[in-house]
């Protein structure tokens, strides 16, 4: 029986493929145990216990970034997170520490080095964060989703997904999935989507736009979040909701996709094979952009600037790209080329490696 401790959290990015992991070796390892440790404020605090798995918090602790009290506060804090750990990882007997970035890792791949446990890491975004790149210059075992992510030691494993999506047929369900939404099931479909909370240059953007798009007969599945008021242009065929709770089923019923570029939605888009527009973020490290390139340097999808979000790119670009099927063929043929829907076995496998190099203890 192998004793995981899985540590990582704040945003989705860093709680969806801990879950996505911690589902593989629960359906695979019966007889594993399962610890997750994250903090008090994540979205690990919500979603962690609904899943049914068993969470450990430790206070939040950013990295200083300027010389102030925090800063001078920082290390004892630090030091007090990683004895929490260690008396974690001792009275659990925990096996293996897998860290997916956030507040929680730092004090874990410290904790599991000092407590000679192997730690496996694993880097979402083709940027990686601060508490992954200082736990991979410590350890040989680190999986990434995107191939030249600048974290060493790194190894492409790919993007632990859901079974939801890995499993997903999307022609099977198209016509299902379109009606679902209450979509024509015939009609040829745009997703358009900016993530839960929204992003307001995609919604404004497009649905400005909602008329002329409606009149070239596609018909918009809109998941417009929750950062700022619906605007619902009321377009017969264009259909705003406020968030989608079966993103598989909105990616089964499009043909194209415009998106923003997190690393979990480009690796299911890709590993699908939806054709796609990608919009990144532009607040951040940029590391959106970065995290698109791959497929857009396939040719699955095209990367455009917010600002170029105009009624002119919509129909100048867009209508011409939902108007050409065999464009959009091509797209998804190249998209699943550069993604992969295994990502999750994968990075078990690197866990499993980790695990029968160490030594007996």
């Amino acid at each position: 029986m192998t004793r995981y401790l899985l540590a990582g959290g704040g945003t989705a990015g860093h709680v969806n493929p801990l879950l996505a992991l911690a589902d593989l070796i629960r359906g695979t390892e019966p007889d594993a145990e399962i610890v997750v440790l994250g903090t008090k404020e994540g979205l690990e605090a919500r979603l962690v216990p609904e899943r049914g798995y068993e969470l450990v918090t430790i206070a939040r602790l950013p990295f200083p970034r300027r010389p102030n009290l925090a800063a001078l506060q920082f290390p004892a804090r630090f030091a007090r997170a990683v004895r929490e750990v260690r008396e974690l990882i001792r009275a659990r007997r925990i096996d293996v520490v897998v860290g997916f970035g956030g507040y929680a890792a730092a004090p874990a791949y410290r904790a599991g080095a000092k407590e000679q446990v192997p730690v496996v890491i694993h880097e979402a975004n083709a940027r990686p964060g601060m508490a992954n790149r200082m736990g991979a210059r410590r350890t040989p075992y680190v999986g990434v989703t995107f191939a030249g992510t600048p974290i060493p030691n790194a190894r492409v494993t790919g993007m632990p997904l859901r079974p939801e999506i890995t499993g997903l047929d999307r022609p099977a369900l198209r016509a299902s999935a379109r009606a679902h939404f209450g979509l024509d099931p015939a009609r040829r479909t745009l997703l358009v989507t900016g993530g839960s909370l929204g992003a307001r240059a995609i919604n404004r953007g497009i649905s400005g736009s909602a008329a002329e798009i409606v009149a070239a007969g596609v018909q918009v599945l809109h998941v417009w979040g929750g950062l700022t008021e619906i605007e619902d242009p009321g377009v017969d065929g264009y259909h705003v909701i406020p968030y989608c709770d079966r993103m598989d089923l909105a990616f089964a019923a499009c043909d194209l996709a415009v998106s923003r570029a997190g690393s979990t939605t480009v690796s299911e888009l890709a590993g699908l094979g939806v054709p796609a527009v990608f919009v990144p973020y532009a607040v951040g490290n940029g590391e959106q952009r970065f995290n698109a390139a791959g497929v857009v340097s396939a040719g699955g999808a095209l990367l455009v600037e917010d600002a170029e979000l105009t009624p002119e790119w919509v129909r100048g670009t867009l209508l011409p790209l939902l108007a050409d099927d065999a464009r959009l063929a091509d797209m998804g043929e190249r998209a699943r080329s550069a993604g992969s829907l295994d990502g999750t076995e994968r990075l078990l496998a690197l866990v499993h490696e980790a695990v029968a190099a160490a030594p007996t203890r």
